[in-house]
């Protein structure tokens, strides 16, 4: 029996997560996420499916981030019928998650569309709206934990606590053999795994005795050091006192589902303890208000819910719904605290916020989760002097600060240790959803610890991993949607929005206007290929 794998997203990337089974007839989707980072790769959002949605006969969804949910509405657009698969926690999520993507989309793609219609450039439509989201919601289906769900045809699957967010999992696909007397094979998919001493979430689980694992990596190039609860909390408490003291607002970009209502948790506990000074706390999030709400229906679920009882009454707390309420931040002076998404600053209402405050020396920008390459969050975090938003060229001036202590991805050890205690692992390890520094760094350790070097593999977007007892390979694609140099990192977008600041910035520092004019002659000869 041969079971393919085709690889279709977070492939030498941490976005996109999407793998398609072809295995005893039928076709099995893990995960339809959406890419982010630089225009190039999300340009792939838009793109018709390498395969038809119509085909599938199943869709298994890990967890309901945006980069492993977030195209499922225009999976079902596209012809998609068939059932999604989920954790009811997850179907919560989705419900509100969904519809807030589609919202964004057709928000973003009606000031793209203003623009593009002053410079007489044609119109674009969203990949889907909020509509779409809605109806897809119906197809959705809730799984328990640790409980064989039929899939026909001799395959079956069961979800795992992964520990990342609310309801997510690691998904365990089992595929008979045609031979009733031989053993099946086993694949394990590990979805994005939680690290240890995670607020809210008991370490991730799984099984044991496997074929395959395709395991994410995202930080495999690094060890955080040990943790606790309270000092995840010091550490945040001294990136607040030193906001504080440079007198303007803390602005927090923050995914709205779980990162925020730890956040928000720990901001109380450290008030009420007199760690950090009293400030109001703005969650400028309609979705993070949503979220809240289902992680208080699902507090009897989580293993400490940080109080999650408090933070929609807690006096310091002031959610802001309305795009109005949202502008009249703007007017706002002296130290405050505003949590908006999204967490890697590439859409919705922390690209306004960081708009009107990034200029300002007294402002801090303070990351606390993963900036992916090509994004808004990683171009700052890198030391951009001049970044643009909304087509505007915007002065890094303020104080931009990164802490690692929420990050909801295990690290190196972490995720070895989860590896280790499902062997024997017999055909291999599938390293994905990670840049090549971090799978450069993880594959050589895996393939001393975990099973043998020639087992560990790192697909490119589009391959196929062919598996069969015992053994799997990749098989490269032949023909890919991007090549894989320009899968990841910035792109000609980014060069070219920096080039625009750069030029701007050397004529901003010219003598005088002759010497703009020399600027600008040499420009144009460059261009027209002169010497």
């Amino acid at each position: 029996m041969s079971i393919r794998l085709h690889v279709l997203g977070a492939a030498r990337v941490v976005t996109g997560s999407s793998y398609l089974f072809e295995a005893n007839g039928r076709r099995i989707l893990v995960d339809c996420g959406m890419f982010q980072g630089s225009k190039t790769l999300k340009a792939l959002n838009y793109r018709t499916f390498p395969f038809r949605p119509a085909d599938l006969h199943a869709v298994l969804l890990t967890h309901a981030h945006i980069d492993h949910a977030g195209l499922l509405p225009k999976l079902t657009k596209a012809g998609y019928r068939g059932p999604i698969h989920a954790t009811r926690s997850t179907v919560d999520l989705c419900s509100i998650m969904l519809p807030d993507s589609g919202h964004i989309q057709e928000m973003e793609v009606e000031q793209l569309n203003r623009r593009k219609s002053r410079r007489g450039e044609p119109k674009v439509e969203p990949i889907y709206t909020a509509a779409d989201a809605v109806a897809c919601l119906d197809q959705f289906r809730s799984v328990t934990y640790g409980k064989w769900l039929p899939l026909g045809d001799g395959i079956r699957a069961r979800w795992w606590n992964a520990g990342h967010i609310l309801g997510s999992a690691s998904i365990e696909l089992e595929f008979a053999a045609a031979d009733a007397a031989a053993a099946p094979v086993r694949v394990l998919m590990s979805g994005d795994l939680g690290p240890d001493a995670k607020l809210f979430h008991p370490d991730p689980n799984g099984p044991v005795d496997l074929d395959l694992i395709v395991c994410e990596a995202t930080y495999g190039d690094r060890d955080r050091p040990a943790t606790s609860v309270s000092g995840r909390r010091a550490v945040l408490a001294a990136e607040v006192n030193a906001a504080a003291k440079r007198g303007g607002p803390l602005l927090i970009p923050c995914f709205a589902v779980e990162r925020t209502q730890e956040i928000l948790a720990d901001l109380l506990a450290a008030m009420e303890q007199g760690e950090v000074p009293e400030a109001p706390i703005f969650v400028d999030s309609p979705l993070a208000i949503k979220a809240t709400e289902i992680f208080q229906a699902h507090a009897g679920e989580l293993e400490d819910n940080g109080g999650l009882e408090r933070l929609a009454n807690a006096p310091q707390v002031r959610f802001t719904e309305s795009a109005d309420q949202s502008r009249s931040l703007e007017r706002l002076r002296g130290f405050h605290i505003i949590i908006a998404a999204s967490g890697m600053c590439d859409a919705g209402r922390i690209r306004h916020h960081l708009k009107n405050h990034l200029w300002r020396p007294s402002t801090t920008v303070l990351m606390v989760g993963y900036q992916a390459e090509g994004t808004l969050g990683r171009i700052i975090l890198d030391g951009a002097r001049t970044v643009q938003i909304h087509g505007d060229a915007v002065k890094v001036q303020a104080t931009v600060r990164m802490i690692d202590a929420y990050s909801g991805h295990a690290d190196r050890g972490e995720v070895l240790d989860w590896l280790a205690a499902r062997k024997p692992v017999r055909s291999g390890v599938v390293l994905v959803h990670a840049e090549e520094r971090a799978l450069a760094a993880f594959a050589p350790t895996v393939g001393e610890t975990i099973v043998a070097p020639d087992q560990v593999m790192v697909p490119h977007l589009d391959d196929t991993i062919e598996i069969t007892a015992g053994q799997a390979r990749i098989l490269p694609a032949p023909a890919r949607r991007i090549e894989p140099e320009r899968v990841a990192g910035p792109d000609w977008h980014n060069d070219s929005a920096a080039f625009v600041l750069d030029l701007r910035a050397a004529l901003d520092k010219a003598a005088d206007d002759r010497a703009r004019g020399v600027i600008l002659r040499r420009l144009k000869r460059a261009l027209a290929g002169e010497d």
